[in-house]
């Protein structure tokens, strides 16, 4: 793994799925020409996030015509989008799809769809039930959808299955701290990349989107924590943005060698653990 990735910081029209297709071709376009491999978009990227009933009719299957401009151009670069999915089993699903070499990837559902406080998805959404890194002719990866980054399970489970780097597709609503001008949410995640990256030893990068939908403003801030811990890079707040970054197996290789923690991770152990937990559960 050694790239130059794109993190497109973008705003999305809710349900215009043209209008925002045209907003990503452009900016894969954009993202080819200043060389980058790999472009990630934000969570629900393609359809805008409160959809509600909406979602039924924006869902699409990844096979659909709607994406062959993006199985076109995923010849020159791998492109991870959100996107409402249209499942076999007739379920819709908050999703991520991952287009490489003109063809699927990986179709990632989210795992935890939140529903409380403002938060509505789980009216809407299925719930996933796999995860798994995926290789990548740029290596391996895993995909993670916002809520999913609270339960330190899945990142834990996909570096554990190989991945060196997790893209994250967010849609996180701005939330202002106590202090003066505190933006609390930005802390509070940028936090998270760092402690997964450095307890990992992977890069963790984070696509949220910007823009206001029915009265809610999402902040931005995309970032790249490298797997020493730090943010290597940051786009700006509440604006629109293309951020670019380098991944680099050999510095992964260097922090998990560095501090070996996470090489000594006892897999065994955790699984017995888990199993004694989930019996006494039952």
């Amino acid at each position: 793994m050694n790239l130059k990735i794109a993190i497109a910081q973008v705003d999305a029209t809710v349900g215009d799925l043209k209008a925002n297709r045209e907003r990503h071709l452009a900016l894969i376009d954009r993202a080819v020409k200043q060389g980058a491999q790999l472009i990630l978009f934000p969570e629900l990227s393609l359809t805008g996030y409160t959809l509600r009933d909406l979602a039924w009719e924006v869902a699409l299957n990844p096979s659909d015509p709607f994406f062959r401009p993006f199985k076109q151009r995923s010849k020159a670069i791998t492109i991870v989008l959100g996107f409402v999915e249209s499942a076999p089993d007739h379920g819709i699903y908050n999703a991520a799809l991952v287009l490489e070499d003109g063809e699927v990837k990986q179709c990632y559902r989210k795992m935890y769809p939140p529903t409380y406080g403002m938060f509505e998805e789980g009216r809407y959404f299925g719930r996933g039930q796999h995860v798994a890194a995926f290789d990548s002719k740029h290596g391996r990866f895993g995909v993670l959808i916002c809520e999913d980054l609270w339960h330190p399970s899945l990142p834990y489970l996909l570096s554990l299955d190989g991945a060196e780097a997790i893209l994250i597709l967010t849609a996180s609503p701005t939330r202002m701290g106590d202090g003066a001008g505190e933006l609390s949410t930005a802390a509070v995640n940028h936090e998270h990349l760092r402690v997964y990256a450095r307890l990992f030893s992977s890069y963790i990068v984070f696509s949220n989107r910007v823009g206001f939908e029915d009265g809610v403003n999402f902040w931005g801030g995309s970032a790249v924590a490298g797997p020493g811990g730090d943010l290597l890079a940051q786009a700006p707040y509440f604006e629109e943005d293309l951020l670019f970054a380098r991944l680099d197996a050999q510095e992964v290789q260097r922090a998990r060698r560095f501090s070996r923690h996470f090489l000594d991770e006892n897999i065994d152990l955790v699984q017995r653990t888990l199993q004694r937990i989930s019996a006494k559960r039952s």
